[in-house]
């Protein structure tokens, strides 16, 4: 990778079309923005549709001129998922960023029971990235980036227990949902492979960059004196949204990006120009991902079409 890769460095995306998860704000609206500058169509898949629109019209604002649209899209609901891929009206689909994601939450669960961490950060873009599938086979060069993080070194998956009902840490399911990332990423590379395809699926992690992720929890709880703490962080330690965008940018934008490669920040995964990304062993574990990915079909009701 080219040593202090910026965002200007993206090439030339006029005539493409990028969806990008959790574009409202963040590393998400960062990259559905510097996508936009360099001429891509991209559509906002956001929650909230005050945020999403908000989002819209603040990229337009900086960028006159933008391809910019906010569609709903809520990947706590397997419903909302298939609303937003059968709603998909685009003859193309280049860049799909699984960029959304929760992030150390009290216990809870997803529209369809399953434990929210796993359900939004993994199931979620599961289902999404397999309804859409069809637009990005018949894309040339597609690529399908899903944001991980390097705390998926805190826990490999329970395939036993995927909605962590024989007990719950928050970090730990944190960590199991950012590894079934990974072993999302593997599996799928490998299934496009095997099937001929030239879709490439990477993966990427912003490394410590100051969003709202990492204050959602403690402000769900009420927990003020931890909140103010987590802000404090951001502000003295993090990088900005900026550059925590640039590895999930690089991975789909960069020429010669590999299938299941990890790109992160490049120095000690904290901050810096983007650089391939230390991952645990058993995030290329060829049956683990295999195991993940029968249970991900069956609890979602997603099968991939197109190949085996």
């Amino acid at each position: 990778m080219t040593t202090g890769w910026t965002a200007s460095d993206i090439p030339d995306q006029s005539g493409r079309t990028a969806v990008v998860t959790g574009a409202n704000s963040g590393i998400g609206l960062v990259t559905a923005r510097e996508l936009a500058r360099r001429g891509a169509r991209v559509v906002l898949a956001c929650r909230s549709e005050q945020r999403g629109k908000e989002a819209a019209a603040r990229i337009t604002r900086e960028l006159p001129g933008a391809l910019v649209v906010f569609t709903p899209l809520d990947l706590a609901d397997l419903s909302s998922i298939r609303d937003f891929a059968n709603s998909y009206a685009y003859d193309r689909l280049d860049l799909l960023i699984n960029n959304a994601g929760v992030m150390a939450l009290p216990y809870g669960r997803t529209a369809d029971g399953f434990e929210m961490q796993f359900g939004v950060n993994h199931l979620g873009h599961f289902a999404l990235t397999g309804l859409l599938l069809p637009h990005l086979l018949r894309t040339p060069e597609a690529r399908v980036v899903t944001v991980s993080s390097g705390l998926h070194a805190l826990s490999n998956i329970d395939i036993g227990d995927l909605n962590s009902e024989r007990g719950y840490r928050r970090w730990i399911a944190y960590g199991r949902s950012k590894t079934a990332n990974l072993l999302f990423t593997h599996e799928l590379a490998g299934r496009l492979a095997a099937a001929g395809s030239d879709v490439v699926a990477a993966a990427a992690h912003p490394g410590y960059a100051s969003t709202n992720l990492q204050s959602a929890g403690v402000r769900m709880e009420g927990r003020r004196a931890a909140e103010r703490i987590v802000a404090l962080g951001n502000r003295i330690v993090a990088q900005p949204a900026e550059s925590g965008a640039l590895p999930t940018l690089y991975a789909a934008t960069a020429p010669g990006v590999r299938p299941d490669s990890f790109t992160g920040p490049k120095f000690q995964g904290w901050r810096g120009a983007p650089a391939k990304s230390w991952r645990a062993a058993w995030t290329t574990n060829d049956v683990a991902s295999e195991r993940l990915w029968v249970a991900s079909e069956q609890l979602t009701g997603v099968t991939y079409e197109g190949f085996k």
